[in-house]
């Protein structure tokens, strides 16, 4: 199996959300930085926190391979972390507006980690690699769990706030 193109392209794809993970945990404070809420800001701190523990996962997913850790630039998630910059920079600083505009950008790395770890798991399975599987569904679950304290936060008091600036 790991000579088959299924298992390249498995791995070619290990590498590009090795290298999404690895941009986000950098992204992550500066977005902390620009949340006005505390709750927010509280949020990104976690979750730079947990993208660390995913980074880890996934070298241990490629050891678990017989590969070497390397990261591809995933175009995906450097379109989805000028975005997050993009709404810093378009909204006033202090404002619910812009909370609002983080937890937007973050809800779109979150659905994108969702489905890319979601079908990783799956090509895991298929392929036998129930060990690598687990560490990708546990990593999943994680995403998944950010996904909706994120829109606990939205609908709690952020989008409630911003409509009313």
């Amino acid at each position: 199996m790991e000579d088959s193109e299924f298992h390249e392209f498995f791995i070619d794809e290990l590498k590009d959300i090795y290298w999404a993970e690895k941009h986000l945990v950098k992204a992550l404070p500066k977005m902390k930085k620009a949340a006005t809420s505390p709750e927010l800001a509280a949020a990104f701190e976690k979750h730079t926190q947990e993208t660390q523990t995913h980074i880890e996962t996934l070298e241990q997913v490629f050891s678990l391979l017989e590969e070497k850790a390397a990261a591809k630039k995933c175009d995906a998630m450097a379109g989805l972390l000028e975005e997050a910059s993009s709404i810093i920079e378009d909204t006033d600083a202090g404002t619910m507006v812009r909370d609002a505009g983080l937890i937007l950008a973050a809800q779109k790395v979150e659905h994108y980690e969702i489905a890319t770890y979601g079908t990783l798991k799956v090509f895991a399975e298929n392929m036998g690699h129930n060990d690598v599987a687990d560490l990708l569904g546990q990593t999943l679950d994680n995403e998944k769990a950010t996904d909706v304290a994120l829109t606990e936060c939205a609908v709690g008091f952020v989008n409630q706030a911003a409509a009313q600036e």
